[in-house]
Formats: C-alpha cells, sequence, structure tokens
C-alpha cells in the first residue's frame, strides 16, 4: 500500500499514528491523518494550503477544537479506520488522474477533502478549502515544478523539487541570510532567521544527497583548509566529504603540520592560509584560538570543536530533531552529563529555535554562567532554559535525550574523579521511561557504553546517533554553501 508513497507522504501517516497516540486513540482517522499532514509545514500541501489564504496553524487549532479525545493506549501497530482508508484510496485516485507515479501530501489532502464526512474534510470545508480550487493549485504548483531545469529537478517528485529550489534561491540567488564571507564561532553567532535558514538548506541538501541530485556546486572549486589540534573521525569526514559533494577540495593540517601558535603565530597561519583557501575549519583545544584566527583573517573560520562550544554538531542535532518531530517549536530536550562545550551549543542552539531545554549535571559540572544567561536571553518567553542536578525533573515528558561522554580530550587526569562524580548521570531504560513514550535517544560521539549510556539504550529503537552522525555532513554543507563566496 505505501510503496509509492514519498518520503514526506510516509511521514504524514508517522505522525497521524502519534497524533492518534497523543489523544488517546487505538486507531487512525482522518483528523489524525490531517493533523500529521500539518505537521510538515513545508511540505506541497502546505504550499497548496497557504495559496489558498490557510495556514497550517489555522488547520491544526480548528482540529484541536473539535477532536476527541480519547482513553486508549498506543499499540504497536495502530491501524486505520475504514474512513480513513477510503481517503488514502482516493489519495491514489487523485494521483492517477494527475498523471503522478507517485504519492505525495498534496494528494493525501485531495483525499481528505474528496472523503468529506470524516472530521478533517468537514474542518477543511469549514475552512474554505474546497476541492476544485485545491485541485487547479496541485497542478499549478506542479506546471511551476516541473519547468525544465539543468540539474534535472523536474524528473523528481515535487516533495522533493521543492527543498532543493528553495535551496538554490537561499544559497545562489538571494543570500538572504546575509552569510557569506561570515565566521561560525558560536551559535550566538546566528540570529533566529539565519538558524533557521541553515536548517532549510540542510534539509534540502540532504533531499538531494538522498536523490543523488546536485542541488548546488560551485563552478570553481573552492578551497577548505582544515586544521585540526585533536583527532577526528566524524568532523573530518564530514568535512571532507561534504566539500567533495559541493565541488571543493580540503586540505588537512595536523598538529605536525603547522604547531599552531608554537612553530608560526596564529596570526601568521591566518593571513597565510586567507591568501589560499575559501574558509578555514578549525578543531582545537581553547576557543581564543578561533578567535585569533577569525580577527586575523578575511575569509570565514567555522568551528568545528573548541573547549567552549561545538556548532557544528547543534545545527546537526537540531535538524535531526527535526526530521524526527516534525517541528522544534514547544519541544523538550533533556540533557544529562557534563556542562561541556556540546552542551553549550545546545543551550544556545534551543533557544533560538523554541525548544525548551533542561540539563541535569552534578554540582561543579555545570554549563558557564554566561552561555546560561545568554541562552535564557536568546529564549525570551519562547521556551525555557533549565540547569538542575536532578536527572528525573530533566528527563521527565522529554521528547529527546541527550547525552556526552563524562570525560572530553584534554580532561583525562580528571576521569577517576569524574566517573565518582557522575556515576548516577547514566542514562538508561530506567530514564527513558521519565520521558515521553516516542522520546528519541541523542548521542554525538564516540559513545563510552557502560558509562554515560548503556548499550540497551544506545542500540535500541530510540536511538537516533547515527542519523546524527550522518545529519553532520549535510549541516555542514549547509555551513559551507552559505558563507563561501560563489
Amino acid at each position: 500500500m505505501w510503496q509509492r508513497f514519498t518520503e514526506r507522504a510516509r511521514r504524514v501517516v508517522f505522525f497521524a499514528q502519534e497524533e492518534a497516540g497523543r489523544l488517546g486513540e487505538n486507531l487512525v482517522s482522518t483528523e489524525h491523518l490531517l493533523l500529521g499532514l500539518v505537521r510538515e509545514d513545508d511540505s506541497v500541501a502546505a504550499r497548496v494550503l497557504d495559496r489558498m489564504g490557510v495556514t497550517t496553524h489555522a488547520v491544526r487549532e480548528a482540529l484541536e477544537r473539535q477532536v476527541v479525545r480519547g482513553s486508549g493506549r498506543i499499540g504497536t501497530d495502530m491501524q486505520l479506520t475504514p474512513r480513513a482508508k477510503q481517503c488514502i484510496d482516493l489519495a491514489y485516485d487523485e494521483a492517477r488522474q494527475l498523471n503522478n507515479n507517485y504519492i505525495g501530501t498534496e494528494h493525501l489532502l485531495l483525499g481528505l477533502i474528496r472523503e468529506g464526512e470524516g472530521l478533517a474534510g468537514r474542518v477543511l470545508s469549514t475552512l474554505g478549502v474546497k476541492l476544485e480550487r485545491t485541485r487547479k493549485e496541485v497542478m499549478t504548483l506542479q506546471d511551476t515544478d516541473a519547468a525544465p531545469t539543468a540539474s534535472g529537478l523536474s524528473s523528481l517528485p515535487p516533495e522533493v523539487q521543492y527543498p532543493l529550489r528553495n535551496c538554490r534561491d537561499l544559497v545562489l540567488k538571494n543570500d538572504s541570510l546575509e552569510l557569506r564571507g561570515k565566521s561560525l564561532l558560536s551559535i550566538a553567532d546566528l540570529s533566529r532567521e539565519q538558524l533557521e535558514g541553515v536548517l532549510k538548506v540542510t534539509a534540502a541538501l540532504h533531499s538531494a544527497h538522498k536523490s543523488r541530485v546536485p542541488a548546488f556546486r560551485w563552478q570553481y572549486p573552492r578551497a577548505l583548509a582544515m586544521i585540526f589540534e585533536k583527532p577526528s573521525l566524524r568532523t573530518r569526514v564530514s568535512f571532507e566529504f561534504g566539500m567533495q559533494q559541493l565541488g571543493g577540495i580540503t586540505v588537512n593540517l595536523g598538529p605536525a603540520d603547522i604547531g599552531l601558535g608554537v612553530r608560526e603565530s596564529v596570526a601568521d597561519v591566518a593571513h597565510n592560509l586567507e591568501r589560499m583557501a575559501d574558509a578555514i575549519m578549525a578543531r582545537v583545544f581553547k576557543h581564543e584560538i578561533l578567535v585569533e584566527l577569525r580577527d586575523h583573517s578575511r575569509i570565514p573560520i567555522i568551528n568545528g570543536l573548541s573547549d567552549r562550544e561545538h556548532p557544528c554538531q547543534t545545527l546537526a542535532d537540531l535538524y535531526t530533531l527535526q526530521q524526527k518531530k516534525g517541528t522544534l517549536e514547544g519541544l523538550r530536550l533533556a540533557y544529562i552529563g557534563d556542562g561541556n562545550n556540546v552542551l553549550h551549543s545546545l543551550l544556545l542552539g534551543c533557544a533560538l529555535t523554541g525548544v525548551t531545554i533542561a540539563a541535569a549535571c552534578p554540582k561543579g559540572y555545570e554549563p558557564l554562567p554566561d552561555i546560561v544567561e545568554k541562552a535564557r536571553e536568546l529564549a525570551g518567553d519562547a521556551s525555557q532554559v533549565i540547569v538542575t542536578h536532578d536527572t528525573t525533573e530533566a528527563a521527565q515528558g522529554a521528547d529527546a535525550v541527550y547525552t556526552d561522554v563524562w570525560t572530553s580530550m584534554g580532561q583525562e587526569q580528571e576521569q577517576l574523579a569524574r566517573i565518582q562524580a557522575f556515576r548516577s548521570y547514566q542514562v538508561n531504560a530506567e530514564l527513558m521511561a521519565k520521558a515521553k513514550p516516542d522520546a528519541i535517544f541523542m548521542h554525538c560521539l564516540p559513545a563510552h557504553r557502560g558509562d554515560e549510556v548503556t548499550d540497551e539504550v544506545v542500540d535500541g529503537p530510540q536511538s537516533v546517533v547515527f542519523d546524527q552522525a550522518e545529519n553532520r555532513m549535510h549541516a555542514q554543507k549547509a555551513v559551507l554553501a552559505l558563507t563561501i563566496g560563489m
């Protein structure tokens, strides 16, 4: 039944099951399908509704006022009601009429309207969403998106075409995010609009990667100089492959190659590399090294990790969270463990995107006060920034539970003391049970199994750690595409 569904359409069905469970129902009905549909707020269906002056927010509000809340329990395989099945059948019929060989969100929307008798159809009708007008808007969008392009996008479903075109608009044409030539040392270097734009480009580049379509490539190969004071797996591989996919090249510079600040001053290294490279990515111990590189360079400096922040990791984390939950606004993320560079960036990133973050850290290992203060300033009234010593308080009702190693590189002499301090801060099945039933588990890797997390959790069905790892590449490609000049 689902073979011809696009990835977004499949996700709508998954979201519909989540919505049914949230409302205490054992069966997925038309209202749950529509609630799942409006969670995909950059889909073709959302664009069609927008063209008719109806926002996804308005649809959700109208549904929430009328939807019935049950008292059932979430089953392992939630089935569709007969009415919802009819909507799926009608979606297939709409695709046939439009000569489409896939089932996308627009076909699901048409199916819900055509069925008409269910709550979804009645709500859409009340909002002025009529069948013939919707069909016309779908056809108009498909005609527009099917225009011939050099990159071959016209052969792809609109669900794939739209984010790729949006990516080109952001990266190639408008430069509306104003990131060209900018450095990224901290998540706080980005405004909310810029961060959301980076996530949109990340999604588009990820979609292009899966479809094997070059959404963006430099006409002249750009060069990234990569400075490593610390060993790396994900950072090096994701930046190298990312640059190659964008049509660029990389040069890897280890401690023995340049002796940063010893054999040659940081300023002189910056002045040399700016003459030959288009950007510098540096993975260093002291954050001050990055600041000095930025202050003596005319090209973007990208923080690949420092003792203060890990912004590229947080971009991948937020994108992963958005992938799995459909939205960031209103989510709750629990962080369990050390108040380190990863947590610092997460605090700032969550604050900018409306995610409530609750961090449980042992006494003496809390995040830096100035980072917490900045995060609370950025969050305003949109979300909360909570720092506690209580793991249960942090994990209770969380949509995601996140942890990191107890002892980072450069802290090896503290290892025994840290093991003692962090012993009760392990993420295990008991702690995960305090989060929501559909909560995901996140870790930036490498994981020290048996310390900060058990095998049962990191290898379990709630774990998305390897999605996070892959998403480093897509998020960093977005940063490179947006910061390096054409």
